[in-house]
This record gives C-alpha cells, sequence and structure tokens, in this order.
C-alpha cells in the first residue's frame, strides 16, 4: 500500500482513494476520491442516487470497499463502525440513530455524553429533556443526535442528510453547530447534503457526486457563486 497522500498542512484526516463499492455486483460508486482535513467542513452534494450515502459508508467502515483504500489519520483501515467510532469517529445516520423508548437525558447517557453540553449547545431541547426520543420532534431529535455525535469530541463527523425534511430555522442551527465543532475543536467534518446552497454556506470544500463518480471539486464559495450553472449540469 502506498502512503497517504499528504495535505499542506500534513496528513489527511479522512481520505478515500479510488474507493469502490456497491450493494451486489454493479458497484454503486467508482473510484472515489476524496479528503478531509482537519478543522474542515467538506459538503458532499448530488442527486438522489448519486452515491452520496454510499460514500458515507465507505467512510464508516459499515461498507466495505471492493476496491481502493480508506485513510485514517494516514493508516489504511479495514475495521467496522465501531472500531472506527472508538479511534474518534462519531456518524450520524438519516435515520438518526436515537433510541426512541428513552428520554433525552437517558439517550445522552447511554452514549456518555454529558447532559450540560448538549443543552448548551442546543438550548432548545432544554424543556424536552425528560421527553422520549420517539416523542421528539424531527427536528429536537436531529439535535439531540448531533449533540451526542459531538459529545463525544470526535476527530472526524460523518452526517447524512442533516436537514432532510426539517425547517430552515432548524437546519442553520445544525450547520452552526456542526461549524462551530469545526472552528472551535479541530473536527473534520463530512456532510452528504441534498440543500446545496445552505450547506455551501458553512463549508470549506466541496465535492459533487453524479452517477457514482467524483465529477467536480471546488471552493465552497466557488461552488456557491457558481451554484446556479452548477445545479443545471449536475444537481
Amino acid at each position: 500500500m502506498t502512503d497517504a497522500v499528504k495535505t499542506e498542512d500534513g496528513v489527511a484526516l479522512l481520505e478515500l482513494r479510488m474507493a469502490t463499492a456497491g450493494y451486489g455486483k454493479a458497484p454503486a460508486v467508482h473510484d472515489v476520491e476524496l479528503k478531509v482535513n482537519r478543522g474542515e467542513v467538506v459538503a458532499l452534494l448530488g442527486t438522489n442516487g448519486a452515491g452520496k450515502t454510499t460514500t458515507l459508508r465507505i467512510a464508516t467502515g459499515i461498507l466495505p470497499t471492493s476496491g481502493g483504500a480508506v485513510f485514517l489519520d494516514g493508516k489504511a483501515v479495514t475495521s467496522g463502525l465501531y472500531k472506527r467510532a472508538r479511534s474518534g469517529v462519531s456518524y450520524v445516520p438519516e435515520e438518526r440513530g436515537l433510541i426512541r423508548a428513552l428520554t433525552v437525558e437517558d439517550n445522552l447517557k447511554c452514549a456518555g455524553v454529558s447532559t450540560e453540553y448538549a443543552l448548551e449547545l442546543f438550548p432548545e431541547i432544554a424543556t424536552r429533556r425528560h421527553v422520549r426520543g420517539g416523542l421528539l420532534s424531527g427536528g429536537e431529535q436531529q439535535m439531540l443526535a448531533l449533540a451526542i455525535a459531538l459529545g463525544r469530541s470526535p476527530k472526524l463527523l460523518l452526517a447524512d442528510e442533516l436537514s432532510l425534511g426539517l425547517a430552515p430555522m432548524v437546519v442553520t442551527r445544525l450547520l452552526q453547530a456542526v461549524r462551530f465543532a469545526a472552528d472551535n475543536s479541530n473536527t473534520g467534518v463530512l456532510l452528504v447534503e441534498q440543500h446545496a446552497k445552505k450547506a455551501l454556506r458553512y463549508a470549506d470544500r466541496a465535492y459533487v457526486m453524479q452517477r457514482g463518480k467524483v465529477v467536480l471539486t471546488l471552493p465552497a464559495a466557488e461552488m456557491l457563486a457558481r451554484l446556479p450553472e452548477l445545479e443545471a449540469a449536475y444537481l
């Protein structure tokens, strides 16, 4: 195995190199090249079926690669999610991953996350601390899921569609929390999103996927400035 590619600041926190994977004989993503640095928010954009969630599952270890490699901190990894979680990877799946029968406080306790930290991050759920997860609104569930992920002080956060089905104000709060973690805790973030405009306002760089391949990567500010053109072509 060759050495991991180095960025200007050293070895990338996460790197996918020529990663290929799928759910049957035909791969869903092909030769994906992607990296995330410490303290950087990277948006992964594309239409439904473009390969975004599959790429995230490769990064988490849920889905093994059939070709290429995944690097964490410059070391090739093939382990599953639980081992990557122990090494500092947090994952927020599209379905949020909460224990619906437990209260907000008990979900936090099970995850080993301080209630005080979570409520400071999202004061909106303070009055809901004794409410079961399944009775929270979609926005409250997502705030709790993100508080759990960030409360573990991850070096890498992988988040799948944080904004799905949520009000714009809630989406803003979630993305602000992600940006804060990158800026203040040096957390690297890979954020799968369909709402490109909102995500790009908080990201540093972005990749666009189409038909299972990365077809474009640009600084987020440049992609935002060219968004009408890029939406017509890719999104």
